[in-house]
């Protein structure tokens, strides 16, 4: 498992996004990207998350973000919790987990003593040049865009 630190090279992502559209990292070579991993779509803790980043996402380009989301489900499944939601921003399929992998992100997780396999709820802050500023690895959904603003601004 790869362990990335503040400081690295954001490794390069290339996926679909939920119109089947090639998106890549690079894509925003010159922007800050909010890059954050969320378990699954349509969930409580994902859709609160989601719909904080939509509800601060103008504010958030205005700042010079991207918002990307990431997770396992299909592009179909993007389709719906955005059209759902009404998310402006793109999430990017990861059906074969090579993104959760490259990131550090797919992880044993274990609940009611069943363990098994899934996304761990990470947000990557990389600047315009591709460099990891921040890590979050302790996701507050409610104030996940705050949470950004807060360590941004401590810099």
């Amino acid at each position: 498992m790869t362990t990335l630190q503040i400081g690295d090279k954001a490794p390069e992502i290339i996926a679909k996004n939920q119109s089947g559209e090639i998106i890549k990292l690079s894509d925003f070579s010159g922007k800050k990207v909010i890059l954050y991993f969320y378990p699954k779509d349509n969930t409580p803790g994902c859709t609160t998350e989601a719909c904080n980043f939509r509800d601060n996402y103008q504010s958030l380009v205005q700042d010079g973000f991207e918002v990307l989301g990431v997770s396992i489900d299909s592009e179909q499944s993007h389709q719906k919790f955005i059209s759902k939601f009404d998310l402006p921003f793109n999430l990017l399929a990861d059906e074969n987990q090579k993104i959760v992998n490259d990131y550090g992100v797919w992880v044993e997780k274990n609940m009611y003593g069943r363990k098994y396999m899934g996304t761990a709820r990470t947000t990557f802050v990389i600047d315009e040049q591709g460099i990891i500023q921040h890590i979050v690895k302790k996701v507050d959904n409610k104030n996940a865009s705050q949470q950004i603003r807060d360590l941004v601004t401590k810099d």
